[in-house]
């Protein structure tokens, strides 16, 4: 695992400040110093649970969806707007514990999606992420679909 740098390290302080997100129960945990990997936690707790005991359906999905966008708004630059423009979760097991999830971009993609961006100035990007309690077994799944274009 690729170290937090400093300009990482605050980037993950600013997001869990950012009141949209902390209002969503989870956490940042880890910011790598390239911007290509990030994790989150999401615990199960009084501000996370509904009435039946389990995670929200909102706290699950608020968890997943800001993290790949600014992603890729970091590792592109300022020049891009970057927006979703399609989502999906499948909720697979209900929540009864702290979930975790790994965001990676990988760098071929972010590279073929560098090049698509120099021909076209627009582009759209697929990516998946799954929160899964601590053994690894999966509870939810995002699919995002993500539209990048260049700021005139």
């Amino acid at each position: 695992m690729n170290k937090e740098s400093f300009e990482s390290k605050v980037w993950r302080w600013l997001g869990n400040w950012f009141p949209a997100y902390r209002g969503s129960g989870a956490k940042v945990t880890y910011v790598s110093s390239d911007f290509h990997d990030v994790r989150i936690k999401l615990p199960c707790n009084w501000k996370t649970k509904n009435h039946m005991g389990i995670t929200w359906g909102g706290s699950l999905y608020a968890a997943l969806d800001p993290i790949y966008g600014v992603m890729l708004y970091k590792l592109l630059g300022r020049r891009f707007r970057v927006i979703d423009s399609e989502a999906e979760i499948k909720f697979i097991k209900p929540g009864t514990e702290t979930l975790y999830a790994h965001f990676h971009i990988p760098a071929g993609e972010l590279l073929t999606l560098k090049e698509q961006l120099l021909f076209s100035n627009k582009a759209q990007i697929h990516l998946q992420v799954s929160l899964n309690n601590k053994h690894g077994v999966v509870h939810a799944t995002c699919d995002k679909h993500i539209h990048i274009s260049l700021i005139k």
